[in-house]
């Protein structure tokens, strides 16, 4: 630890919470090295938002640190980002369990009801102040944004409102989470959510299934990315947006200057979409900045990560500090990566490569540096018997996507059930067809009530049976079950 947050081993305390060894050196350092609150009673009312729970018979319950003035119950208060305002009902400490008091004073954190309905009004590192005494907000706030998006359905096409309900009720304690209906042809109607990234997606399901029994399908992820489009005289080109800041689909340019963005695969155009004199001019993906921290001895193997994963802008340095002769040096890598790379299986990877020794962490880049340089992405579709299956529509990069379509073909080949005719499964982008594999149908035995006579009577039923598979290729409907949908967004 010393060698790589430099750290002064003569501050470090030595402690033990079980045997009570050094608890009182932590508190005369608490009161020595943490400086205590500062604020003025007499000042206009400052209360910092930082964290907030829902309560079905109070509302929104807001914990809040004064950082100046005073709170008490029935003042009117007002939030300085969405400048709606409340009355306060009830306040108090944690102490720590609630516990009303009259008021809050400077450098108190407790909790505030303030007849609050809906979780995402409240905004963590909002501030509120005082209706008629506004003040400056806290400096560094920023309303949180959805990064990443997948369709959730329910496994039971029946069973939509039901799943419906327990999202909205799961939202109430999560206020990052965007939340809007979408249908699919394949698996009918489902909720199109945002996430914060990978991590927050798997812990929304997980708490789906284990608090209300849900059983659920969820699509591979993907990220807003942000174009450029042209519009047509009566003609209309993906949903686009006036607020940029908020990424509910991928940004694709309009020729005549205009922005939309697009998070869900079936909205983003065509490949003849950009071609010459086509609606869309070009593609934005979303990049971040990435920090890796590894072993010296895992350093080559980060950087092919990072190549891999269409990384630019790679730096590093040594964390080695002066004196140390350990010999396990330690190195900070930075680049620049798009964020479709790694919110499937990049971290995964990492620590795969790295024998569990490195730790990765990213940001997001302000606006107007959130989506990079243009960038060659497009819609993959996925044909059964040749019509598209618009749940299982993915955003690839095109030196990816000829390997990444042949993986896809090969998982709905291993399950999808055999039908009486042969299912071509193809793999394409536009009209061109990357991948493709054919399962056979099955066969009954028509001629195992034949007995004897000439071989032309068994020639004519297998005619017959040729021919019937023949119509029912021509005519016959592909329907990808659920169980399968399953199996495959599982994997």
């Amino acid at each position: 630890m010393e060698s790589t947050f430099g750290i002064n081993p003569a501050d470090v305390i030595k402690i033990s919470a079980k045997t009570g060894k050094g608890v009182e050196q932590v508190l005369h350092a608490i009161i020595e090295r943490i400086p205590p609150p500062a604020g003025n009673p007499l000042d206009p009312l400052k209360a910092f938002l930082f964290d907030s729970a829902y309560d079905r018979y109070r509302g929104v319950i807001s914990l809040m640190s004064i950082q100046g003035g005073v709170l008490r119950r029935g003042d009117k208060i007002a939030s300085c980002f969405t400048r709606k305002k409340y009355e306060v009902t009830e306040l108090g400490i944690m102490h720590p369990e609630e516990l009303p008091t009259d008021c809050l004073r400077p450098g108190q954190v407790g909790f505030v009801a303030c007849s609050m309905k809906e979780s995402s009004e409240a905004h963590i590192g909002d501030t509120f102040y005082r209706v008629g005494q506004p003040v400056d907000p806290m400096p560094g706030f920023k309303p949180a944004k959805a990064m990443v998006y997948a369709g959730v359905y329910p496994v039971d096409s029946n069973d939509f409102l039901k799943l419906e309900e327990s999202i909205r009720r799961l939202s109430l304690t999560d206020r990052s989470v965007e939340v809007t209906r979408e249908t699919s042809s394949a698996l009918g109607q489902g909720c199109r959510l945002g996430f914060l990234g990978t991590l927050h997606m798997d812990v929304f399901r997980q708490r789906l299934e284990d608090e209300y029994n849900a059983d659920v399908i969820i699509t591979a992820p993907t990220v807003p990315y942000k174009g450029t489009c042209v519009l047509f005289a009566g003609q209309t080109f993906i949903r686009s947006t006036e607020d940029h800041t908020r990424l509910y689909a991928s940004p694709v340019l309009h020729r005549d200057g205009k922005t939309s963005i697009v998070s869900n695969p079936t909205d983003f155009p065509d490949p003849a979409d950009f071609a010459s004199g086509g609606r869309a001019k070009a593609v934005q993906e979303p990049i971040v900045k990435a920090s890796i921290i590894v072993p010296e001895k895992y350093f080559s193997a980060m950087m092919e990560l990072v190549f891999e994963h269409r990384g630019t802008g790679l730096d590093w340095q040594s964390l080695e500090v002066a004196g140390d002769t350990s010999g396990d040096g330690r190195i900070l890598m930075t680049a620049t990566l798009p964020l479709a790379e790694i919110v499937t299986d990049f971290f995964d990877k990492l620590k795969s490569r790295s024998s569990g020794f490195a730790s990765f962490e990213f940001v997001s880049l302000p606006s107007p540096d959130a989506f990079g340089t243009l960038t060659d992405m497009r819609k993959m579709t996925f044909l059964l018997n040749g019509k598209p299956v618009d749940a299982l529509a993915l955003i690839v990069h095109a030196d990816k996507a000829e390997a990444l379509g042949r993986s896809w073909v090969e998982k709905l080949f291993k399950v999808i059930p055999r039908q009486l005719f042969e299912i071509p499964i193809q793999a394409a982008i536009g009209g061109k067809i990357i991948a493709r594999r054919t399962l056979s149908a099955l066969r009954a035995d028509v001629t195992a009530g034949l007995y004897g006579g000439h071989y032309e009577r068994k020639l004519k039923h297998l005619n017959n049976q040729k021919e019937s598979k023949r119509k029912m290729k021509r005519v016959g409907k592909v329907d990808l079950p659920q169980e399968a949908f399953y199996d495959l967004l599982s994997k």
